[in-house]
């Protein structure tokens, strides 16, 4: 198996994860598995990484949070991978490698470190974590997980269309 695959765990019940096959080194995106969603980060190097959090809430609050990810402002932070990890688990996952090349580590690491404390926009759908960390790494902020959810929104919209169309129709029959 090769390292972008490479799954690391911290307390997983998932048989779907894999044991610890290796560590995360500089420039790595790192997935980390909420109960609702998937947070994303970017591994510094030293057991650090790069991520969002929101603004209105404490760091150790803030670490696992849904309402995270309904938040509009977010601060970049750099914090150890094992307290952001928590209990959740985690993998190493630079899934987009096939399709587009990583800045040199050097280059990821230090436009990284000049955001440290920032605080920026965050939408969920249009620049959420796994964008941050995307644009760092490939200098193209990218989000499969925001692509779905877009997805799952225009299908969700069009069946309501539907069936208030059908049910419009059926309301307006004379028998």
């Amino acid at each position: 198996m090769d390292r972008k695959s490479a799954t690391s765990t911290m307390a997983s019940n998932d048989p779907n994860l894999l044991d610890p096959l290796g560590t995360p080194q500089p420039g790595d995106l790192i997935e980390i598995f909420r109960p609702a969603y998937q947070h994303w980060a970017l591994y510094l190097g030293d057991g650090y990484i790069i991520n969002l959090t929101p603004v209105d809430e404490s760091q150790a609050v803030a670490i696992s949070s849904v309402k995270s990810v309904f938040s509009r402002k977010a601060v970049v932070r750099m914090q150890l991978l094992k307290e952001v990890v928590g209990d959740d688990s985690y993998r190493v996952n630079n899934k987009y490698d096939d399709n587009h090349t990583p800045l040199p580590v050097d280059d990821i690491i230090q436009r990284s470190q000049v955001l440290i404390g920032q605080e920026v926009s965050y939408d969920l759908l249009g620049s959420n974590c796994e964008h941050f960390v995307t644009l760092l790494r490939y200098g193209e902020g990218v989000s499969e997980q925001a692509t779905r959810a877009i997805s799952l929104v225009t299908a969700a919209a069009s069946a309501f269309s539907v069936l208030g169309l059908i049910n419009t129709r059926s309301r307006n029959r004379p028998f």
